[in-house]
């Protein structure tokens, strides 16, 4: 205890804008956002997705053009997720290795368009190319295989450094996968190319919007609980995110981030990486949705949970809020 009442009044320094504003103790800044973007076939085209309101899919000259508006932002790094097109998918995911799939047609078109400006993060999972919906390769029973699926990841995993990733972000959740990409990585000479892991993924309610966005939600065969986290567990997310550091990953994520608000906490008092946290998009609609029936000011939501994220730790954020939120912050 440092004081009592009157000599130490805690609402003094509360009292002003501007001393408000000096004692911030947590600070967001469009630097903080990664920005999601779904990209979809053909030219000059926008997809608005139902589920996530004021969000669309983008044909690969309208993701440019958002990645140029994120440099204006100046908000650092876009991450693509592709809307493949259903002929194009398989029992394997093969369309994953097209070296011009719409993930690598993306990649390359964004890095000429705004080179070293702006970060390209990718996300290496099989969802978006399978018929079944699952992040990876199946058995005769359904059931997910580990090793096989590690073994397609990497080659995934190039092929987007190859394109011209700066960062990849295996999302599916396979034991060993980082070491694998990481090694992989090495060997072809993308030394500098990062690996933001998904480390702590949540087998979580708050998904199906994105699966809505990414084609993947109606395919779908069972579920993903063999791979994805229980969510009642946090020392075993601790397990997770020690294993993904020791194997090379750069960073590592958590998600979903609201609900999992501990998790980030206990990652960033345990660990000496940065901690990101991902919007997910259920989190994201449940504010548009509330703000439409007045349950409160869309911004004010936005805002605070976007401080919740960073004063438990994060390094950064990915949200689709993300220009919206850096439009208010940079005033």
């Amino acid at each position: 205890m440092t004081g009592s009442y009157p000599n130490t009044r805690l609402r003094r320094t509360r009292s002003t804008t501007w001393s408000r504003a000096l004692h911030r103790e947590t600070q967001l800044t469009s630097a903080d956002l990664i920005w999601p973007l779904f990209v979809t076939d053909g030219e000059g085209v926008e997809e608005p997705i139902a589920s996530l309101p004021g969000v669309s899919r983008w044909s690969v000259d309208g993701v440019v053009a958002r990645a140029r508006e994120a440099v204006e932002l100046g908000i650092p790094v876009v991450a693509l997720f592709p809307n493949t097109q259903a002929d194009k998918r398989s029992d394997d995911g093969a369309e994953a290795h097209n070296p011009d799939n719409l993930m690598c047609q993306a990649i390359r078109a964004i890095k000429q368009a705004c080179g070293d400006d702006l970060g390209v993060l990718t996300d290496v999972a099989l969802d978006p190319y399978t018929s079944h919906g699952q992040d990876g390769l199946i058995d005769d029973g359904g059931y997910v295989v580990n090793d096989e699926t590690v073994a397609v990841l990497v080659d995934q995993a190039l092929n987007q450094a190859e394109a011209g990733a700066d960062i990849v972000a295996p999302s599916d959740m396979m034991d060993g996968r980082v070491h694998a990409i990481r090694m992989a990585l090495e060997m072809g000479g993308h030394h500098n190319v990062q690996i933001m892991s998904y480390a702590a993924k949540y087998a979580s309610a708050f998904y199906g919007p994105f699966r809505d966005a990414v084609g993947s939600g109606g395919l779908l065969k069972g579920d993903k609980k063999s791979y994805q986290m229980d969510p009642a567990n946090g020392d075993e997310a601790m397990r997770e995110i020690e294993f993904d550091i020791a194997e090379g990953a750069d960073s590592v994520m958590v998600k979903p981030g609201l609900a999992y608000l501990d998790i980030i906490y206990r990652a960033r008092q345990a660990f000496d990486v940065p901690i990101f946290a991902y919007q997910v998009s259920g989190e994201y609609a449940l504010i548009e949705a509330g703000a439409a029936v007045g349950v409160g000011d869309r911004d004010a939501l936005m805002m605070e949970k976007l401080l919740a994220f960073k004063r438990a730790g994060c390094a950064g954020i990915l949200t689709y809020h993300a220009p919206v939120a850096a439009r208010l912050l940079n005033g």
